[in-house]
């Protein structure tokens, strides 16, 4: 009986220490934290990180949830040394807690069946190509594993279409089509782009030193 009770009292110990250490520490410490005004060698300054918007970036950050991108794509530079990170372009500085201050909750995720996303808005800063690879990613990505988003467009045989104010018409490349073929995007997928175009950690922070 005494031991029973023994390993009882163990068993709890061992969950409250888990809760503090990894739950209501991090969670206390992550709180205290607010974005930091910089200041750029032009003199010119900025605040990091900045909140999205409402319109398009936080909807598309959902799309980026509800698509479960987070279960192929990490967002977080490891430490120079621990990985190969820095080699593969993924950043130029490790991610630390504050490029995260804002987000609720953060995705930095495990799984790296594709590229870290912490800074593919600074690798690839353009709509175009990220509609195309969201399309097919053979177009941009050629051998790439991750699956076409074909559904978040409309496609158009023959010439240039008439989109509203502010709807991209893409064309596709012909070597991929074979004939004049237009994408053009709906909602969804624009709102995933201007989120993705959001993920950037390239100002220098005293954190990272």
């Amino acid at each position: 009986m005494n031991r029973v009770v023994v390993i009882i009292l163990g068993i709890l110990a061992v969950v409250i220490a888990s809760l503090l250490g990894l739950v209501i520490v991090p969670n206390w410490q992550f709180e205290e934290m607010q974005p930091v005004e910089i200041v750029s060698a032009d003199g010119s300054q900025t605040v990091y990180p900045v909140a999205l918007d409402r319109w398009r970036e936080a909807p598309g950050r959902e799309m980026y949830r509800s698509l479960g991108c987070i279960y192929c794509h990490s967002q977080q530079v490891r430490p120079e040394g621990f990985g190969a990170d820095f080699e593969r372009g993924w950043g130029q500085r490790r991610s630390v807690p504050r490029d995260y201050v804002l987000q609720s909750p953060p995705y930095l995720g495990t799984m790296r069946t594709g590229p870290d996303l912490a800074n593919i808005g600074a690798r690839q800063p353009t709509e175009q190509w990220h509609l195309l690879h969201l399309y097919d990613p053979q177009i941009t990505s050629i051998g790439s594993t991750m699956p076409p988003f074909k559904f978040l467009f409309e496609k158009h045989l023959g010439s240039e279409p008439t989109t509203s104010p502010g709807t991209l018409a893409i064309q596709l490349p012909n070597a991929y089509a074979g004939q004049p073929t237009w994408i053009i995007p709906k909602k969804e997928a624009m709102d995933l782009v201007a989120y993705l175009l959001t993920l950037h950690q390239k100002h220098d922070l005293e954190d990272v030193k």
